[in-house]
């Protein structure tokens, strides 16, 4: 596959525009006219020579994701799913307004966009819908900046000094880390003066615990702020919910990554714990949480497991997330609830697999809307991990 236009970076088109005896700064209208004006088709960069943009249309076509199909939430939340060049799917989800509950008291993120960093992901985690398909390629640099462009522009969404307040997360299919280069390769592209400008500070990467990229991933600059995946406060459950543990070294290994983690003045790591009625949300399950993290500066968002077909689990009740998050606030761990958006169209924490859903929204050249996935009831899963 050709190298995706958008991974490229300002530097790379300038020795573009050299090897075609341009001047530098003709690479530079060429990296401006992707990242800045976000153009669909090269017609579209008028400001470029028309033999120029004829020589760029044969050899850095720029190949927007296709949407297969959108599905729109009675929350607001959109998933879309997308097929890419090569006809690999992947998702992509918007989210007007993203929740989180503290102390009584809601905070709420504007314009949040989820994307994937994978088709597929190869972790395994036994309670994520994603999983359950697999790792079928990385995608490169550019096919991740893609999603980000498109959903832009669905939304009418214009990021930037006095416009619209964008968040990033890095928490769609697949596993960021285990696809480093692109990753970070996009999170340049995405904050890069003359292109996007995203602050980095909007971005957060979610991981399973990929020990020795979260020490890698410490040193780069600009880097999206991290968040780690736990889920468990023992090895033991760890393991069995989240198999990738076994060659990480353990916990101990990956807080001390954590521990080790070079911040910002400001900035927290982010600790996310998927809760599992009767698996890991006992009040002995957060007292070992609060022991484990204590020292650190560090949040915990707590996201009550969202239901996924197939999938032998059950959200705990509601007054038991509010014990666990209780009990860590008191053990001096700040916790926040992660109200779920689209769990009605699978597009919340874990359901995204390319599954239909109902609430299907117009797009070009949607295929028919599919037939509604259907829900199986969940079974308690402590005797059967």
């Amino acid at each position: 596959m050709a190298e995706h236009p958008l991974s490229l970076s300002p530097a790379d088109w300038e020795v573009r525009a050299r090897s075609r005896r341009l001047p530098a700064w003709r690479g530079r209208q060429i990296y401006a006219a992707l990242h800045a004006q976000r153009i669909e088709t090269w017609e579209q960069a008028a400001h470029l020579p028309a033999g120029l943009r004829r020589e760029l249309s044969g050899e850095w076509p720029v190949i927007a994701p296709e949407v297969e199909h959108a599905y729109a939430s009675t929350d607001g939340t959109v998933r879309y799913l997308l097929r890419l060049a090569d006809g690999a799917e992947i998702e992509a989800v918007y989210l007007p307004l993203e929740e989180f509950e503290a102390g009584g008291r809601r905070r709420a993120r504007r314009h949040t966009f989820c994307i994937s960093s994978q088709a597929g992901c190869a972790v395994g985690c036994r309670f994520c819908l994603t999983a359950q398909l697999g790792l079928e390629r990385n995608l490169a640099a550019g096919e991740i900046v893609a999603q980000v462009y498109l959903l832009l522009r669905r939304h009418g969404l214009h990021p930037g000094a006095g416009g619209d307040r964008l968040n990033l997360v890095y928490m769609g299919m697949g596993e960021p880390l285990l696809n480093y280069a692109a990753v970070m390769a996009s999170a340049g592209r995405l904050t890069e003066a003359g292109g996007l400008e995203l602050p980095p500070r909007r971005m957060t990467l979610s991981t399973a615990g990929i020990v020795d990229k979260i020490r890698q991933l410490g040193g780069e600059s600009p880097r999206p702020r991290l968040a780690i995946s736990l889920h468990a406060s023992t090895d033991e459950l760890r393991e069995r919910l989240v198999p990738l543990h076994r060659g990480q070294g353990g916990l101990e290994a990956l807080l001390r990554a954590a521990r080790e983690y070079p911040l910002a003045p400001r900035e927290r790591l982010t600790f996310e714990y998927v809760l599992l009625g009767g698996v890991n949300d006992s009040l002995q399950d957060a007292r070992r949480l609060a022991r484990l993290l204590a020292g650190m500066r560090a949040k915990v968002n707590l996201i009550p497991w969202n239901a996924g077909p197939g999938l032998a689990f059950e959200a705990p009740p509601p007054e038991r997330v509010r014990e666990f998050q209780a009990q860590l606030n008191a053990g001096g761990l700040p916790a926040w609830i992660r109200h779920p958006r689209g769990q009605d169209i699978y597009a919340a924490c874990g359901q995204l697999a390319r599954a239909a859903a109902p609430g299907g929204i117009a797009a070009s050249g949607d295929r028919p809307l599919p037939a509604a996935a259907t829900a199986i009831p969940a079974q308690p899963l402590r005797d059967t991990l």
